[in-house]
């Protein structure tokens, strides 16, 4: 999504500044070239020399190398090298400063230089966030056509709870995504995207549950995203960070999430199943905690809602309905069965047999299927990449 595209990741002095390295590797893996500046106070929470590997171009700090070899960085050419300029995180003091116009660094000596569009990705305490003369410089950059990613909310290094986070770099790297690709082909339509395990409960405190990291649905949903679609996303018990911008309706049984879906379906132009729904559950549930015994413990099951054959069954002509399938024998009969049986218009099937595939890895191999017989086989990528490539196929069943 970012071949080709020239990026400056500036990183000035905050805790969060480790984040950037996952950003960095993130705007790498997407085909972006990209070169770092790092502010000198940045140097207290982190080493150039990760930065320097991962991006394969010298970390750059100051105008000069050192006082000895006099070699002269120029932040002008480094300037005009961008396409984007991305500064994450930007502290409360790199914000003041560009604000006023100051330029006391080679960091701000770079950003006054720029021609390319300014990404601030502002990270500090929750009083810091919130204090007026922030909200100020904040609102003084965007006049100035400065993009602001708003920070997020959560713990922060001080211990307190509130707005002030970094975004997270999946989040940044969409909304760099978004940037570059401004033709987004699902922009006006509405996608429901599930995820993740459900958790079918035995008695308070014991369930049945899978080993679905909702990784895959996440990506998926974020590609959604990027391609311009309002995305809903009906997640199961993960503890994957969602980006900024999708909708999320947390769910914890195949109950909870049969009715979120089938309710969601009613408004939206596209489904994408790829949550790994139990397919049954104890048929009565403890009040209290089971007590170990001497005799074995035998469990009744029942089966769960089908979300896919609610779904394909409701849909209408202008909806699209995507499902997964995990299949271990037989796979491509099997998936063909169910492509059919659940009236869907495409079927993403996964497979365990793919060396380096397997629950909770980032990367995974798959083959679509589509309802008028056409199939492609995806070798192994990255969930992000293969994410994408799935929200181009979906975009496809629109044209």
């Amino acid at each position: 999504m970012l071949k080709g595209k020239k990026i400056v990741l500036a990183v000035t002095g905050s805790i969060s500044a480790y984040k950037s390295l996952f950003l960095l590797r993130l705007l790498v893996k997407e085909g972006a070239e990209v070169k770092v500046i790092m502010s000198k106070s940045a140097h207290d929470f982190i080493q150039p020399l990760s930065f320097s590997a991962l991006s394969k171009h010298p970390v750059c700090s100051d105008f000069t190398e050192s006082e000895v070899n006099g070699v002269w960085n120029n932040h002008v050419e480094m300037a005009l090298w961008a396409d984007l300029i991305l500064v994450a995180p930007c502290t409360a003091n790199t914000l003041a400063k560009y604000a006023a116009g100051m330029c006391d660094s080679y960091l701000l000596a770079v950003l006054m230089s720029a021609q390319c569009p300014l990404f601030f990705a502002p990270a500090m305490d929750h009083d810091m966030m919130e204090h007026a003369g922030t909200q100020d410089n904040l609102k003084r950059i965007a006049s100035m056509g400065c993009t602001v990613l708003a920070p997020g909310y959560g713990e922060l290094a001080s211990g307190l709870i509130g707005k002030g986070r970094l975004s997270e770099p999946e989040e940044i790297l969409s909304a760099v995504i978004s940037y570059f690709n401004p033709n987004q082909r699902l922009k006006g339509l509405r996608a429901m995207v599930n995820a993740g395990p459900t958790y079918e409960a035995i008695d308070p405190v014991r369930f049945i549950g899978n080993r679905s990291s909702g990784k895959m649905g996440i990506a998926i949903a974020q590609a959604l995203r990027t391609q311009g679609a309002d995305v809903t996303l009906v997640l199961g018990p993960v503890h994957e960070s969602v980006p900024e911008g999708i909708k999320i309706i947390r769910v914890e049984s195949a109950k909870e999430m049969f009715e979120a879906c089938t309710d969601g379906f009613q408004n939206a132009d596209i489904a994408v199943l790829a949550a790994a729904i139990a397919d049954y559950r104890p048929a009565n549930v403890s009040t209290e905690k089971i007590k170990k015994k001497d005799s074995p413990l035998e469990l009744r099951l029942e089966e769960t809602e089908d979300i896919a054959a609610a779904l394909g069954k409701s849909k209408k002509a202008n909806q699209k309905l995507i499902c997964f399938a995990l299949e271990t024998e037989n796979e491509e009969a099997h998936a063909l069965s169910k492509l059919q049986r659940k009236n869907a218009d495409m079927l993403v099937l996964n497979s365990l047999r793919t060396e380096g595939v397997h629950f909770g890895s980032d990367n995974n191999a798959v083959t679509l299927f589509h309802s008028d017989g056409s199939k492609k086989e995806i070798s192994l990528k990255s969930k992000s990449e293969i994410a994408q490539i799935i929200s181009n196929e979906i975009a496809d069943l629109f044209q």
